[in-house]
């Protein structure tokens, strides 16, 4: 197994009383994706959002156990550090509507008071844009809306907006689930690209698409961790019946 850069340890999440993570222990590779996968409902969702503390904003939310991102629990950080070392891309594109390209991509910056130079801020700019193949498609349009692009070329630019801060892990959660086919493809390509430079978490419902693009899998059922392996592990030898039947559709 490759080295590890987040530890997640009997991970335990609630809603109130209803506990919808039971025990998670996982150790994600770094610079690989890991895909994490299940039924709706399942807890991967929830999962995600508590490794960037987004879980325990919910009302009544609770976690018990521990996450450690490089030997460090993620409870011990600030929650503006540990996002901008964990960035999340939602399943719908969200560029902030009243926001331009330009800003849309250094938004962490502005919304975290960070003040930078104009070359900085061009320099960040550009690499982030070019990072996920937008700058030859938006660069003479830096100042025009966020909400003008199409959907795959927002959901781009909202990955643009994570890496511009440099993030060790990238929190993805079915970036392509409202893409056309088209789109889709450029983001897959795109995410198996960038795990050279940054470790991939995607939660994602397409059992063709983990087989693609991710190196590892989480299958995860009823809020339990039922198996963990190398994809061509998963896929060609289970080690469960219950990741069997969901990946041979008996049940989604």
């Amino acid at each position: 197994m490759e080295s590890a850069i987040l530890s997640i340890r009997n991970l335990h999440a609630y809603y109130g009383k209803k506990e919808v993570l039971k025990g998670i222990n996982l150790d994600v590779p770094k610079n690989k994706v890991t895909g994490i996968m299940g039924p709706s409902g399942c807890g991967k969702t929830t999962l995600i959002r508590c490794i960037n503390r987004l879980h325990e904003l919910s009302p009544s939310a609770s976690i018990r156990g521990d996450i450690v991102l490089d030997g460090k629990s993620i409870f011990k950080m600030s929650p503006v550090e540990l996002r901008r070392r964990i960035g999340m891309v939602f399943q719908r594109p969200n560029p902030f509507p009243t926001m331009t390209i330009y800003d849309n991509v250094i938004a962490g910056y502005i919304l975290n008071g960070i003040n930078l130079k104009k070359e900085e801020k061009d320099r960040i700019v550009e690499t982030a844009l070019k990072k996920v193949y937008l700058w030859d498609e938006v660069k003479d349009a830096l100042r025009k809306k966020g909400t003008f692009l199409s959907g795959g070329q927002q959901q781009r630019l909202c990955i643009a907006r994570a890496l511009a801060m440099n993030p060790e892990i990238l929190l993805l959660d079915e970036p392509t689930s409202a893409l056309d086919p088209k789109a889709t493809f450029k983001v897959e390509e795109l995410i198996s690209e960038l795990k050279r430079d940054v470790t991939i978490i995607m939660v994602t419902h397409n059992v063709a698409q983990a087989g693609r693009i991710a190196d590892y899998i989480a299958f995860l059922y009823n809020g339990e961790l039922v198996e963990f392996g190398k994809t061509d592990d998963v896929f060609t030898r289970p080690q469960s019946e219950k990741t069997e039947e969901y990946l041979t559709g008996k049940f989604a």
